[in-house]
């Protein structure tokens, strides 16, 4: 009897955990480079990445930070189950994919959702509408079982696309986007899809934890209800969440190189996004640290000396965070860039920084709901 209640106990706590991986894919700066019409995109659509996280309305979320991401997991939605590739978002809180619905150019070469193939769909009257800095995505919301690599929940309000952009989304190598932040800024009051997992008791704990390969390797995931102890063996350290908004923290009064400051002397705010593949610092922060790396105005660097160059530093906490040049230099066909791009957002409490991807790359995320907090574990 007790071995079949341990037994019993595994299955369980096997179920309260998921991990759902990841692949690397090209960006869709990559795409666009590849089809000759990236200068021609980036003319037509000039961008403020930090729109996203200060829009002008409570539905406006831009998605031109996206240009960049390149690590997308699958989900499927309704009975039986429609796959689609989406990106797992720190930065946002809203599920969409494209629907049977939408006629745009962008829809015709991504998979859409059919809700009259789905036996567990329930339609509603209410509509879905959010602002991109190339466009708009329109649609309705609907509600039917989303399944995140065995977890169900059932009932998942999410939205189905009718009209998207048109370049943006038509070389986009994702379908959808599966939002992680927090509820204050779903667009429409959906409720996201983890806040389900956790009000059902789906995960094991209230969190989530992500880890993003380097380079071309594999095992990229994000594992919902749990910690890996093998991404976090040199230890966990916690930062209180500043607004349970984005997944906003404070950093320390300056980001240093070669032990000097370079940026961040009044004090800082900065979102950890797994939706944006750069480090996007301040305009200024980043003329400094462009001269500081003798980089040109446009983050092209020598690739030779690479090797020399020195970590830039983030504290935060009281704990500093380095990321190397590895980390943050990206060579592609033989030219060298940083990965910084620059934007200008104050907000009450300091200037705005987006730790991305390129940050992500160094630590094991958590994400923790529980206690409000991020955990970072510095990998090997």
């Amino acid at each position: 009897m007790k071995l079949l209640l341990l037994l019993g106990l595994v299955t369980l706590a096997q179920c309260l955990v998921s991990r759902i991986p990841l692949r690397r894919a090209k960006s869709l700066r990559q795409s666009l480079r590849e089809h000759g019409l990236l200068d021609r995109y980036l003319k037509q659509h000039p961008y403020n990445l930090a729109a996203k996280y200060f829009p002008t309305s409570t539905s406006a979320e831009p998605l031109q930070n996206y240009l960049n991401t390149e690590y997308f997991g699958t989900i499927s939605i309704g009975t039986p189950a429609q796959e689609f590739t989406v990106i797992f978002d720190t930065g946002s809180s809203n599920l969409w994919v494209p629907s049977v619905y939408c006629s745009s150019q962008s829809c015709r070469n991504h998979k859409r959702f059919n809700p009259a193939d789905s036996s567990t769909f329930i339609s509603t009257n209410d509509s879905l509408y959010i602002a991109y800095g190339t466009g708009s995505m329109t649609g309705v919301l609907g509600y039917d079982t989303v399944t995140v690599t065995g977890i169900e929940v059932v009932n998942q309000i999410f939205g189905l696309s009718e009209t998207e952009p048109g370049d943006f989304f038509y070389y986009a190598p994702f379908d959808g986007i599966l939002g992680l932040a927090f509820p204050s800024i779903a667009s429409s009051g959906a409720t996201p899809v983890f806040d389900n997992m956790m009000a059902e008791g789906l995960v094991a704990r209230d969190l989530f934890s992500v880890y993003l390969s380097k380079n071309e390797q594999s095992g990229s995931f994000v594992l919902f209800g749990a910690i890996d102890p093998f991404y976090a063996t040199n230890g966990i350290t916690w930062i209180p969440l500043s607004a349970e908004t984005y997944w906003q923290i404070t950093m320390d009064r300056y980001v240093s190189i070669n032990g000097k400051s370079v940026a961040c002397s009044l004090g800082c705010q900065a979102i950890v996004d797994t939706g944006t593949s750069l480090l996007a610092v301040p305009n200024r922060a980043l003329g400094t640290i462009l001269r500081t790396l003798s980089a040109s105005s446009n983050g092209e660097i020598n690739c030779k000396s690479v090797s020399t160059l020195p970590d830039v530093v983030f504290h935060i906490n009281g704990k500093a965070f380095p990321v190397s040049p590895s980390a943050y230099v990206m060579e592609s066909d033989g030219f060298c860039n940083l990965g910084f791009e620059g934007m200008n957002v104050p907000t009450e409490s300091g200037e705005l920084w987006i730790l991305g991807d390129i940050f992500i790359h160094e630590y094991y995320v958590i994400f923790n709901r529980a206690k409000n907090m991020v955990g970072f574990s510095p990998l090997p």
